[in-house]
């Protein structure tokens, strides 16, 4: 996590001009990475227009209180799986009135993993106007290392995401053609 404020601030700055562009608003929930993410997009001034805010989700109980994430889905999915992540993202936006957010759960390490779920894996979900993407990521190294990768993970794919549903330049159209 001691990536310099330069690596993530091109990417943070394009995300936010394109929420701008748009009049909307980030929120994040993290778990693996708590708050690196926010820490992140907050390192690059004047994002306090944009930025609504973050919530670091570490434990099941936040990840229902906080994001309303089901004790169902929690037990039988665990809390570093494509649903949970899922359902973060959705929870985040839907809570804290954004339509853009970015949701991470993993398994930062050096401990906690097992062989279905090993250490470096990593579920990122993002929103953009309520179109939600997950994917899952597996990172190598230490620590600090797995927990850098996913931040910078994690604003790429939100960038990508804003790309792909033609939200980078303030034009809604291809929504429009995604559901033809």
């Amino acid at each position: 996590m001691e990536a310099p404020v330069s690596e993530f601030e091109d990417t943070v700055s394009a995300i936010c001009a394109a929420l701008r562009r748009n009049g909307w608003r980030l929120a994040t929930a993290e778990s693996c990475t708590g708050g690196g993410i926010a820490a992140a997009v907050t390192d690059v001034a004047g994002v306090s227009d944009v930025f609504a805010g973050g919530v670091v989700t570490y434990s099941n109980a936040f990840k229902h209180q906080l994001l309303g994430v089901t004790q169902h889905t929690l037990a039988a999915c665990g809390a570093v799986s494509e649903q949970t992540a899922h359902d973060m993202t959705a929870g985040l936006t839907a809570r804290y009135g954004v339509e853009a957010g970015v949701a991470v759960t993993g398994i930062a390490g050096p401990g906690g993993g097992t062989v279905d779920k090993p250490v470096g894996l990593v579920y990122v979900g993002t929103a953009v106007n309520a179109d939600i993407c997950v994917t899952r990521q597996l990172f190598t190294g230490n620590r600090r290392q797995i927990r850098c990768d996913t931040i910078r993970t994690a604003l790429r794919q939100l960038y990508n995401h804003l790309i792909r549903k033609g939200y980078d330049n303030g034009d809604q159209s291809s929504d429009k053609q995604d559901s033809g």
